[in-house]
């Protein structure tokens, strides 16, 4: 009996407890009911893209080898593409008295692609149809199809085919800018040659710098070899990028892929369209990227632009007056928050083009006027010819931890500078803030430094106190270091 008066006083009391919390609110039983989220269901995007994928398999010519055997082509795509050591594949040598093979048709690789337009153009990754001598599409009907290989441009990797078709499905392009971090995506393609196979993930990351040219979508959809090439597509059915590569320390996916975005492929195919290649603008520059200590200690503010190493001598930007050592800050007006967005800004822009820049150069900012050239082969650095005359020489940077002599006349010759001091020791703070022997000092504390008098009536001005910034020149390669003196 004591036990049942027992139970109705806790009801009764619980009872009372939940009134109370409803009455002021802190129980909000049906709202909370109604915040619940379901995972996302994708086969209606699964009939709606999938028709629009396609399977990519590459054939090349070799020479007819007798005997069984042989390498899984899907594999040696694998190896290939995600930088494993490549087996081992023991080859067989002609045997005397025996008539030379004859060249046969051989699988290369496999990857996937879409339809981009219903009369048959397809787009792919350009590492899936490198090296191929024939390019074999097959469609989710089976039906296949040769292609003829419009242009493939391995900066971006982007590559264009074409097949004889016409009423093709093909996809709808999305806009990148709307798609966010955390968003749900699914990709459909050919891993290991396994047609329309369908994963699905969320986007990691945007902006996602690997390479010169293309801020990557990262996502941690499931990507493995023959999935290259294939779509990556939003919760509307468009397409956002194309998958292209994973990070892997085995060769599989780990959660880790990475997608072209789709408003860069667009770019480029429709220059493959038109002339079957791309046409990038370049300025002449060799760059790095801006640290926080160098940009407060030369008065820059916060670590931005893009810092100039070299200036290739007789390009746009020497011509323009550009210097080793500039900060470029800004491109047609538009700010170069990292050292990675010039490139891309530079190779977006046509050819022949007059643009302006913005460069921070010895604590103050300069507008300079450059026309575009075409992107060419990276010229070497030049190495400075040992000097022939014995240079005037002070030991006035003592306290910086650095004794410099005049540069020849040779020496400014070949490293195309108007003067600056030759580095001959270095020690104590100079050392440690990584100067050599050798580098040539062009500026202290922004003071530009011609010449060794220049040098000394600079260091007379320091206060020694403070770090102290020096801008130089390690070959064709401008740097700057901060300096603590020595008290």
């Amino acid at each position: 009996m004591a036990l049942i008066d027992k139970k109705k006083r806790q009801a009764l009391a619980l009872t009372l407890v939940l009134a109370m919390t409803a009455a002021v609110g802190i129980l909000p039983a049906a709202p909370a009911l109604a915040q619940t989220r379901t995972l996302p269901d994708f086969t209606d995007l699964v009939e709606q893209v999938g028709p629009s994928v396609v399977n990519i398999r590459t054939v090349e010519k070799v020479a007819a080898r007798g005997g069984a055997g042989g390498t899984d082509e899907e594999m040696l795509e694998f190896f290939k593409r995600f930088g494993l050591p490549m087996p081992n594949v023991p080859r067989q040598t002609p045997r005397p008295n025996r008539p030379q093979p004859q060249e046969e048709e051989q699988p290369r690789g496999v990857g996937s692609g879409f339809i981009l337009s219903s009369d048959g153009l397809i787009m792919t990754n350009a590492h899936v149809v490198e090296g191929a001598d024939e390019v074999i599409v097959t469609l989710t009907d089976k039906r296949e199809f040769k292609a003829k290989l419009i242009g493939a441009d391995k900066r971006s990797d982007v590559a264009l085919v074409k097949i004889d078709a016409v009423g093709l499905p093909a996809v709808k392009v999305g806009d990148v800018s709307r798609l966010k971090v955390g968003e749900w995506v699914m990709a459909i393609g050919s891993p290991f040659g396994l047609e329309n196979t369908v994963t699905a993930g969320i986007v990691s990351a945007k902006q996602r710098d690997t390479g010169d040219y293309l801020p990557f979508i990262q996502t941690d959809v499931a990507i493995n070899p023959g999935n290259s090439g294939g779509p990556l597509i939003n919760m509307r059915g468009e397409v956002v990028g194309i998958n292209s590569q994973i990070y892997s320390r085995s060769g599989g996916s780990m959660g880790i892929s990475f997608a072209i975005p789709m408003d860069e492929a667009v770019r480029v195919s429709e220059q493959l369209r038109v002339s079957g290649r791309v046409s990038r603008g370049r300025i002449g520059v060799q760059i790095d990227q801006v640290t926080k200590e160098v940009a407060e200690s030369i008065g820059l503010g916060k670590a931005q632009g893009a810092l100039v190493r070299a200036v290739e001598p007789g390009a746009p930007a020497d011509k323009a007056g550009v210097e080793a050592g500039d900060i470029i800050v800004k491109f047609e007006g538009k700010a170069v928050e990292k050292s990675s967005d010039l490139p891309r800004m530079v190779g977006a822009t046509k050819p022949g083009t007059r643009s302006s820049l913005t460069v921070f150069r010895r604590g103050s900012y300069k507008d300079l006027s450059v026309t575009i050239a075409e992107i060419e082969a990276d010229k070497p650095a030049r190495k400075a010819n040992e000097p022939e005359e014995k240079p005037k020489t002070s030991s006035a940077g003592q306290a910086l931890g650095m004794s410099v002599s005049d540069l020849t006349e040779a020496q400014k010759k070949d490293l195309k500078l108007k003067g600056g001091v030759r580095v001959d020791a270095v020690v104590d703070a100079a050392a440690r803030a990584g100067m050599r022997e050798g580098d040539v000092l062009v500026a202290i504390a922004n003071i530009e430094v011609n010449t060794v008098k220049d040098f000394e009536a600079a260091v007379a001005k320091l206060d020694k106190s403070k770090p102290i910034s020096v801008q130089f020149r390690r070959g064709e390669w401008a740097q700057y270091a901060v300096i603590r003196p020595t008290r």
